[in-house]
C-alpha cells in the first residue's frame, strides 16, 4: 500500500510539472463570401484564395508581410535570356496523403489549367508561359506548354518573353498545384472533404455550404512543426454588421472586412483591434458596352461625371477607401502615376453641367430619362454605395433600379456572360504590375471583360507593352492605354481599396499588407 501511495503521489507531481495536455488551437476566421469552388483552376475570387492558399502551396508563396518567398521550390535560377526559369523543389516534400510531391505534379497542374476542356476562366493570367495562350485557345497541343520536369526535383518553365513580374505571378491561386491521382479518380468531386489531397499547411476536413469550411493541420507539410494553429474555421459572412456582432461575441477571431458606416464607433469600441491599411485594388462599376445606350461613350462619361467620389469614400466608407479617378490605384509596380480622368479636378457643379450636356447630345433629357439598372453583390457597404450613387445620378435625370444577389451568384452571372447595364466589381492586384489591371479589358479576355469592351487601339498598345523590354518605355505605353480607358470609360472607377480588419488580441503574427493576404500558417493564438 505504501508503494501504491508513493506512486500515486509521484504521478500527481509529474502531472503538475507537465501541466494539462495541450488543447487544440482553433482559429475562427471570417471570410466575406462563400467560395464558388475549391478547384484552383476554376477559382477567381479573393475569398476563395484565402482558403486555397491555406491548403495548397505553389512554387512561390506569400510571407506574413505579403511578399513573394520560396514555397515548394527551395530556390530558382533565371537564364541569361530572361525567359527560362529553373526551380529546385525542397527535399522530402509530401502531399497530405503521403505521396511525394514531384516536379511532374506541377507539369500536370499547369497543363490542366491551360487545357481548354478544363474551362478555367482565369487561365489567361498564365499566358506569359511559352505556348500557354495558343494551347488555351485550342491552337497548339498541350504537350507544347513551356513547362517540363527535368527530374523529380527540378522544374523548368520557359516564357514567351522576359516577364518582370513572373515570380510574383506564381503566388497566385491559379499556380497552386492539384493532386493528379485524385483528380483522375474523383473528377470534379476531387475538391470534396475526404477526396481532396493538399500540399500546404492545412487539409480540408469539412465544407458545409453557407455555414463553414474546416481546415485541419497537415502533418505532412514540410514546415508543420512551425504551424501553431491546429484548426482553421472559415465562416462566410457577407453581412458585415453580423460579422462585427460575431466578433464582439468572441465567435470570430478576425474579420475580413468591416461595415464602413460604423468605422467611427468601431474605433471607439475596439481601439487598436481595428487595423487599417492600403490595398492594391480598385472598386468599379462595369458598363455593358455591348448594348444601347451604354455603347455610347457620351452616356458612359456622363455616368462617371455624376459620381461624387469624395462623398462615397468619406461618408459611405468612413475614409477606409480613397476616391478613384484612374483605372489603376497609385503604387502599382513598374509604372508611376496613373492616367487620371481629365475632369478629376473639375468642380462638382461643372461636372454635372458637362454630364447633362453629354446626355442631351445622346438623346436623353426631360421627357426621356436615362434608365440604369445596377447589379451588385450584397454587402452593407456595396448596398450603401450604389444607393448613394443612384442619388447622385438624379440631378441629371437618371433613373436607377437595382438587382442584388449573393457574391457567388453575382460573379458567376458576370463570368457566364449574363446581361446587365452596370455591375459592381472590384479588382485586387494578383501581382503589382500595370498589366494585371489593363489585361482585364483586352477584347479577347472572355474571362473578365464582362462589359465586352472592344478597342483595337487599346489592344495594340497592350501587345506593344508585352514586347517592350525597357521598363520605362513599357510604362509609357501602358499609360497611353490607361488614358484610352479614361476616355472610353468602359469600367467606371469609383474608389481605390483600403483594407479594414478587426483582429483579436489573442491573435499574433497578423501583418496588414497591400496584398491583403494573411496565411494562417504564420499566425498563433492565445488559449
Amino acid at each position: 500500500m505504501l508503494w501504491i501511495k508513493q506512486a500515486a503521489l509521484a504521478a500527481v507531481a509529474t502531472a503538475a510539472l507537465l501541466g494539462p495536455a495541450s488543447a487544440e488551437v482553433v482559429y475562427n476566421r471570417a471570410n466575406s463570401g462563400e467560395p464558388e469552388t475549391l478547384d484552383t483552376h476554376k477559382t477567381s475570387t479573393v475569398q476563395e484564395s484565402h482558403i486555397l492558399r491555406d491548403m495548397l502551396e505553389g512554387l512561390v508563396t506569400y510571407s506574413a508581410e505579403g511578399k513573394a518567398i520560396p514555397g515548394q521550390a527551395a530556390k530558382w535560377e533565371v537564364g541569361d535570356d530572361g525567359k527560362t526559369y529553373r526551380f529546385t523543389l525542397r527535399d522530402g516534400l509530401k502531399w497530405s496523403n503521403g505521396d511525394p510531391v514531384k516536379a511532374a505534379d506541377f507539369v500536370y497542374s499547369y497543363r490542366r489549367i491551360m487545357n481548354p476542356e478544363t474551362g478555367a476562366k482565369y487561365a489567361n493570367i498564365l499566358y506569359p508561359i511559352l505556348n500557354a495562350e495558343k494551347i488555351n485557345k485550342g491552337q497548339a497541343k498541350i504537350e507544347e506548354l513551356g513547362v517540363k520536369a527535368i527530374d523529380d526535383k527540378t522544374l523548368e518553365i520557359r516564357l514567351e518573353q522576359p516577364t518582370p513580374y513572373f515570380i510574383e505571378l506564381l503566388t497566385h491561386q491559379t499556380s497552386l498545384p492539384v493532386h493528379q491521382a485524385s483528380v483522375e479518380k474523383f473528377g470534379k468531386d476531387f475538391v470534396k472533404p475526404g477526396n481532396m489531397v493538399t500540399n500546404g499547411a492545412y487539409k480540408l476536413a469539412e465544407f458545409v455550404p453557407n455555414s463553414h469550411i474546416k481546415l485541419v493541420k497537415n502533418e505532412n507539410y514540410y514546415d508543420a512543426k512551425n504551424v501553431k494553429i491546429d484548426t482553421v474555421m472559415f465562416y462566410p459572412t457577407p453581412d458585415f454588421a453580423a460579422m462585427v456582432r460575431r466578433y464582439e461575441a468572441g465567435e470570430l477571431d478576425t474579420t475580413d472586412d468591416v461595415p464602413a458606416d460604423q468605422m467611427k464607433s468601431l474605433k471607439e469600441r475596439f481601439k487598436d483591434q481595428v487595423r487599417l491599411g492600403p490595398y492594391l485594388g480598385t472598386w468599379f462599376l462595369v458598363v455593358n458596352t455591348s448594348k444601347a445606350p451604354f455603347n455610347d461613350v457620351r452616356v458612359r462619361q456622363a455616368l462617371s461625371m455624376m459620381v461624387d467620389r469624395e462623398f462615397v469614400a468619406e461618408q459611405i466608407w468612413g475614409q477606409t477607401m480613397q476616391p478613384g479617378y484612374s483605372f489603376m490605384p497609385p503604387g502599382v509596380g513598374n509604372y508611376g502615376e496613373p492616367a487620371y480622368m481629365d475632369y478629376k479636378d473639375m468642380s462638382p457643379i461643372d461636372r454635372e453641367e458637362k454630364a447633362k450636356a453629354l446626355l442631351k447630345e445622346a438623346g436623353f433629357g426631360p421627357g426621356k430619362p436615362l434608365k440604369v439598372e445596377i447589379r451588385y453583390n450584397t454587402t452593407d457597404n456595396n448596398r450603401n454605395t450604389v444607393v448613394a450613387i443612384a442619388e447622385q445620378f438624379k440631378p441629371a435625370g437618371i433613373e436607377t433600379s437595382f438587382i442584388n444577389t449573393d457574391g457567388k451568384t453575382h460573379f458567376a452571372h458576370l463570368r457566364d456572360g449574363g446581361d446587365f447595364d452596370l455591375a459592381r466589381y472590384g479588382w485586387i492586384a494578383d501581382y503589382s504590375d500595370p498589366n494585371n489591371f489593363l489585361f482585364l479589358l483586352k477584347s479577347d479576355n472572355k474571362g473578365f471583360n464582362y462589359g465586352k469592351y472592344n478597342n483595337p487601339e487599346f489592344d495594340k498598345l497592350l501587345e506593344q507593352a508585352a514586347a517592350e523590354m525597357d521598363l520605362t518605355k513599357r510604362a509609357e505605353i501602358f499609360k497611353k492605354a490607361e488614358a484610352i480607358l479614361m476616355k472610353d470609360m468602359p469600367w467606371i472607377p469609383i474608389m481605390y481599396y483600403g483594407k479594414s480588419n478587426l483582429i483579436s488580441p489573442k491573435i499574433h503574427g497578423f501583418v496588414q499588407n497591400t496584398r491583403g493576404v494573411y496565411p494562417s500558417r504564420f499566425l498563433s493564438k492565445d488559449q
